[in-house]
């Protein structure tokens, strides 16, 4: 039972799960609002404004440097991972969903042609990656909540 109070009452690990949260919900609550349409699957899904992944990863870095300092071995790993995942947010995963939106753009452009259907499982992920500003509103995000954590629970 040790480990399961640990994790329960991990201020870091809390952090980031709320800042992760609250990114995916104003994601869906801007997809709503720009779309028209409620997409449920935006509470869980990739891409989007603000980036969850950037948002958890800026608040779990910065809560370690305030818990248990700047200088810290475990703040240097935290903020090098966060780079890490930010970076890829905008430049891999971007283009893997370029690349998918454009394989199906040709892929409904060969079906009309053949008079056939994909089925949508067949259709690849679109929103997988993060623009440079979806990022920084994640960072932002992060920033916020790891502050408002912080002082909560000091």
């Amino acid at each position: 039972m040790s480990i399961i109070n640990d994790l329960i009452t991990n201020r870091i690990l809390i952090t980031g799960l709320f800042s992760w949260a609250v990114a995916q919900i104003l994601k869906t609550i801007i997809y709503l609002a720009i779309n028209k349409t409620l997409n449920l699957e935006r509470l869980v899904g990739d891409g989007g404004m603000p980036s969850a992944h950037s948002a958890t990863v800026t608040s779990v870095a910065l809560s370690v440097g305030l818990n248990c300092s700047f200088g810290s071995p475990e703040f240097a790993i935290a903020a090098i991972l966060a780079i890490i995942v930010m970076h890829d947010a905008m430049g891999v995963r971007l283009e893997t969903g370029k690349q998918a939106k454009a394989i199906n753009d040709m892929m409904s452009l060969l079906n009309q042609l053949a008079d056939s259907n994909t089925s949508p499982e067949k259709k690849l992920k679109e929103f997988v990656g993060h623009t440079p500003m979806q990022v920084l509103a994640g960072l932002i995000l992060g920033i916020v909540t790891a502050a408002v954590s912080y002082n909560f629970f000091t």
